[in-house]
């Protein structure tokens, strides 16, 4: 409860200055992709991580192409509230503990059960945000590499304001490119099984490694 506290009072200047002022619709009709506030993706299909090709085996049907391609959705006080307490709730309900821990093999991308890796609270967060009725092809899992050189996995989700990431490690939500992480891959957009290189810039590589 203390860390929902704190992420809510944190974010309410942020997003009375970075997100909302007229109401808008539930999708983003038109936006500007080339805007840095967006992770630039090939459009060529690479290499599926291990641990979600496995966990396709297994969710069969949350792995195919998106039936509704949205391209992104128009953030409103309604499902930025949505963001905010979902991101909240797993991220102080679940355990951290990893695969090695957990089911001893390195890599096991799984819902979690009171404890998880990085991946499986990204997992739980986007069941949860497809069950409130976000679109699948705007909540994309995500490859990233930490200062450390480590691996670690977020939920990247596409509004009209930029790609905004849920991470188990910061109790804030914030724009791809406000993280300290480099972005490698993440989820087509067109396939929820497949999916993309992710270019991050070589100055905001620089700016990183500082």
């Amino acid at each position: 409860m203390e860390l929902a506290s704190r992420t809510l009072s944190a974010f309410a200047v942020y997003v009375s200055i970075a997100f909302f002022g007229m109401a808008t619709p539930a999708f983003a009709i038109s936006v500007d992709f080339s805007n840095p506030a967006f992770a630039a993706a090939g459009r060529a299909q690479t290499s599926t991580p291990v641990g979600h090709a496995e966990f396709c085996n297994f969710h069969r049907t949350e792995c195919g192409p998106n039936r509704e391609l949205v391209s992104a959705v128009t953030l409103d006080q309604t499902n930025w509230q949505q963001l905010l307490a979902i991101n909240t709730k797993f991220n102080t309900s679940i355990m951290p503990a990893t695969d090695a821990q957990l089911y001893h093999v390195p890599e096991y991308w799984t819902y979690p059960n009171g404890f998880g890796d990085c991946e499986d609270f990204a997992l739980a967060k986007r069941r949860a945000l497809i069950e409130a009725g976000w679109p699948a092809s705007t909540l994309l899992m995500t490859v990233v590499r930490q200062k450390n050189g480590e691996g670690h996995a977020v939920l990247m989700v596409r509004t009209d304001r930029g790609d905004l990431i849920l991470d188990n490690q910061d109790a804030l939500i914030k724009l791809w490119n406000d993280t300290p992480y480099q972005y490698l891959k993440r989820q087509s957009q067109a396939d929820a099984g497949k999916w993309v290189d992710l270019y991050d810039s070589a100055t905001r590589l620089a700016s990183l490694r500082d």
